[in-house]
């Protein structure tokens, strides 16, 4: 079963809400189960929010632009924003000593430990999050 949704956000912290209504469309579709529903929620929201706040700074006028796919057995989410991109490799490690105080700076972190593949293109504005979903 081939499948593609597309969520378009707004820059705003608001808009990360909307990805519920999304993952919800594809757990109803798939039929994958709650604990992967959750894996999704907490990665993909991550993506949306890092994309939103450091990609395009809060700018309203920039907008962030999700498409989810299944091809049956793998569901990859493809966001990208409309900010100056990044280099992934510089962003410091948060289990550094010198950073495990530090308020921020998990969320690539996180998606690593729970997606199972993160991949950047574009200079950092195109993130590719890969789940396997069980049959």
């Amino acid at each position: 079963m081939d499948l593609e949704k597309k969520l378009v956000l707004k820059s705003t912290y608001e808009e990360v809400e909307r990805l519920e209504g999304l993952l919800t469309t594809l757990q109803t579709h798939i039929g994958f189960n709650d604990e992967l529903y959750a894996r999704l929620m907490l990665t993909v929201s991550e993506a949306a929010t890092n994309g939103i706040v450091h990609g395009n700074k809060l700018d309203k006028s920039k907008s962030l632009t999700i498409i989810a796919t299944f091809d049956g057995a793998i569901l990859s989410f493809t966001i990208q924003d409309e900010g100056e991109g990044f280099t992934p490799s510089e962003v410091p490690n948060p289990l550094a000593e010198e950073n495990l105080l530090k308020p921020s700076g998990r969320g690539i972190f996180l998606m690593k430990e729970y997606a199972d593949e993160v991949l950047y293109a574009d200079g950092g504005n195109t993130l590719i999050l890969k789940f396997e979903v069980p049959s």
